[in-house]
């Protein structure tokens, strides 16, 4: 019955016992597989200190999971809404199998939970501690599989063409209707 209580989230108390250990895992340089975990709507406001070039916008910070034999590793990865940045935008739909180079997309943000891509990460470091960081997201043909650091045997999904809403609506008033007998 205790392990019914242990496989949840909740809040501690102030006298709980607790056991797990942090598993933070610092990446190698390379590209990995990953897995799109989550993702947050946020708005990008600007330092008005320090305003840099991007505007205020709004931005996607897409969680992703990367799986490795020490370990899964989870990266948080900011995509600014913003024609600056469309090139990102761009990488990462294409990354996950949803747009091709050199077509348009019209982004659909609920169907990026659960799509694998591959991605080049990095090393940043900060307050002299090193994290790692999405440098790029890479589009399928792009990746050669023997580079991918951990490569899975499963392939990464792959880019699917639907037909556009005019044109799935044309084909299903064409095609008979098989209803009952």
């Amino acid at each position: 019955m205790t392990e019914q209580y242990n496989n949840f989230e909740r809040e501690f108390g102030w006298d709980d016992t607790i056991q797990q250990d942090s598993t933070f895992i610092l990446l190698p340089v390379g590209l990995y597989e990953f897995t799109v975990k989550g993702f947050e709507r946020q708005r990008h406001t600007p330092n008005p200190q320090n305003p840099g070039k991007l505007p205020a916008c709004p931005k996607a910070v897409v969680s992703i999971e990367i799986e490795t034999p020490q370990g899964k590793a989870e990266l948080k990865h900011n995509l600014f809404l913003h024609s600056s940045t469309e090139g990102m935008l761009s990488s990462f739909f294409g990354s996950i199998g949803q747009k091709r180079k050199g077509e348009p997309l019209k982004m659909n943000w609920n169907t990026i939970i659960g799509a694998r891509g591959v991605c080049k990460v990095g090393i940043r470091k900060y307050n002299d501690n090193e994290y790692n960081e999405v440098k790029a997201m890479l589009y399928p043909e792009d990746v050669n599989p023997s580079q991918v650091l951990n490569r899975s045997q499963q392939p990464t999904q792959q880019f699917q063409p639907t037909q556009p809403q005019y044109q799935q609506q044309a084909t299903q008033q064409q095609q008979p209707s098989w209803g009952a007998f």
